[in-house]
């Protein structure tokens, strides 16, 4: 029984949300199948149009289950899935799971020497591939332990009419075909999945289901701050999660429809648009990359009633709804992620749709989400938000996490749940820097600086290892970022930590110009920066780039940045 806490935050929560959630008495695979029991006609995935039931999928599931064991696949193997959102990759990921391997998930337009190191670390022993990325695992399939690659055809998820269209002799369709299909070689010792699971019999009914605390996912961190890590997420840390977005969501099942264009590979997108919404027996409609063209369409077609995102797709979706008149108001709740959302992208959305944006914070070790802001009218667009049911956090002394700082001072954000992982693979000294143990808790250490405000609600500043000490002093990119964006001339901004002599470091600023303008000048930039930041926080050098490097769900990579600006100096 763990050390009761207080939570001052439950006093915060939007009506009718939970202190706590029971944590999940069953595997991710049996909520499939229990979804698919109570509502077996509901569509559950529409990929571009192609529609699969509830009962079909798990057909899918069981049949391609059984085609992956008599391949040799065994409990524990891990598999890895290097595909982009489509409808098999929804039935890969489950049939995996459902014979008790260990789904690992890569993103698909990963270079070769990307791929390397996560096919290498994980030892997996399958890799269910892209067509499009098959010549890059096979380049460095000699040094891992894959035995097995099997080709995806991802024009097999279309509807037959679209399908049939990509083979027209006009240059839309082979420039379309070409966006999907890629030539295998035969004698690559690729098998094909089409023909590995289309005569396949089903999974035997007695084939035992995972257990609660078997690993269910290998998921590599972004790697923005070093190597990519494996962080091992068992079935009861993804369920678990699952349920903590419905307490906090209250979506009922069997009557939501959720937009899938966040990247199924990434944590963010891996729960919200598909464990998430395979626990409310939901409709999936898939996209394999974020257009706004494709979501508005779908729309039309296919009204959403919930969508995960990052800021920049509710922005270009707003837009976008504007100049078409696409009706939104069917969309009643969204949930943005991965970077700030701002006050004005909030009510921008809120007032095409007239539902509600929110902001969710968490990370891959965290399965992801751990705290978001309510989906109430006490909601704060720029806020980390509260902790999520049965979660608790504390902000403690970098230098000394066992020491909690006095309220309202920032420090490093400490997380404590179910849905907290237990580490990283074949990582032990990684693990225990993060882990701290205290008494019968847990607590993850983020490496987030942090602010408790009023209410309970947790503001970020910083991350600790992106702030810069300069002439002894702590500057936090993002308040510096916050401010030189409104700076007239500046469409985004990115300040990093150069090394700087007697300093230690130097602030720089790295600026993509806004439309129209040609040029910005340092001078111009530092008197900017003296209306609101102190004196050591001004940038002392200046960079224009045509774009800033983002992560795949957007996050702008200071990291990069930083690399790119040193080559050049």
């Amino acid at each position: 029984m763990s050390t009761p806490l207080p939570r001052p935050w439950l006093d915060s929560y939007a009506p009718g949300v939970p202190a706590d959630v029971d944590v999940p008495t069953e595997p991710v695979t049996v909520t499939l199948a229990r979804s698919a029991e109570a509502y077996p006609s509901r569509v559950a995935t529409d990929f571009m149009g192609a529609v699969t039931t509830y009962d079909a999928l798990l057909r899918r599931v069981e049949r391609a289950a059984e085609a992956l064991r008599e391949i040799g696949v065994r409990p524990g193997d891990r598999v890895a899935l290097v595909l982009p959102n489509c409808a098999t990759h929804v039935v890969a990921f489950y049939a995996v799971l459902r014979i008790g391997g260990v789904v690992v998930e890569h993103n698909p337009t990963y270079s070769a020497n990307e791929l390397e190191h996560q096919l290498s670390d994980s030892g997996a022993v399958v890799a269910i591939v892209w067509e499009k990325a098959v010549a890059a695992v096979q380049e460095v399939r000699a040094g891992t332990d894959l035995r097995t690659v099997i080709a995806v055809n991802l024009a097999s998820d279309l509807p037959g009419v679209k399908r049939a269209a990509l083979y027209l002799p006009v240059p839309a369709a082979r420039k379309t075909r070409a966006s999907m299909r890629s030539r295998v070689r035969a004698d690559a010792g690729v098998l094909r999945w089409d023909r590995l699971v289309a005569h396949a019999r089903p999974l035997p009914s007695d084939h035992p289901q995972p257990g609660l605390d078997d690993i269910a996912l290998l998921q590599y961190t972004g790697g923005t701050t070093g190597t990519p890590k494996g962080a091992v997420l068992r079935h009861r840390h993804v369920a678990v999660n699952a349920a903590q977005g419905q307490a906090w969501t209250q979506h009922t099942e069997g009557n939501q429809t959720i937009y899938a264009a966040l990247p199924f590979f990434h944590a963010f997108g891996l729960m919200l648009c598909l464990t998430y919404a395979i626990r409310l027996a939901a409709t999936i409609v898939i996209f394999p990359k974020f257009d706004v063209d494709s979501v508005l369409a779908a729309q039309r077609r296919r009204p959403a009633t919930f969508i995960p995102g990052v800021p920049p797709m509710f922005e270009r979706l707003t837009a976008g709804a504007r100049r078409t008149g696409t009706d939104l108001t069917s969309i009643r709740h969204a949930i943005s992620g991965a970077m700030s959302l701002s006050g004005e992208t909030a009510a921008g959305w809120e007032d095409v749709t007239g539902g509600i944006l929110v902001e969710g914070y968490g990370m891959t070790e965290t399965s992801p989400v751990a705290l978001g802001s309510p989906m109430s009218p006490e909601r704060r667009p720029g806020m980390l938000g509260l902790p999520f049911p049965s979660t608790y956090v504390r902000v403690v002394d970098p230098e000394d996490p066992t020491r909690d700082v006095e309220p309202g001072e920032r420090g490093e954000l400490l997380i404590s749940g179910p849905q907290v992982f237990d580490g990283y693979w074949n990582r032990p000294e990684d693990t225990a820097a993060v882990l701290l143990e205290d008494g019968d808790r847990v607590w993850l250490r983020t490496g987030d600086v942090v602010v408790v405000e009023d209410g309970g609600f947790v503001r970020l500043v910083d991350r600790i290892k992106e702030v810069i000490i300069t002439g002894g002093f702590n500057v936090y990119p993002s308040q510096v970022e916050d401010h030189l964006r409104q700076m007239p001339g500046i469409q985004d901004v990115a300040v990093v930590g150069i090394p700087g002599g007697d300093l230690g470091e130097k602030v720089v600023a790295a600026i993509v110009l806004a439309e129209g303008a040609t040029r910005i000048e340092l001078a111009a930039v530092r008197a900017w920066s003296e209306q609101k930041l102190a004196r050591y926080a001004h940038p002392r050098d200046l960079v224009v780039l045509t774009e800033l490097p983002r992560s795949q769900i957007g996050k702008v990579l200071r990291r990069v940045v930083r690399e790119q600006i040193i080559d050049k100096s």
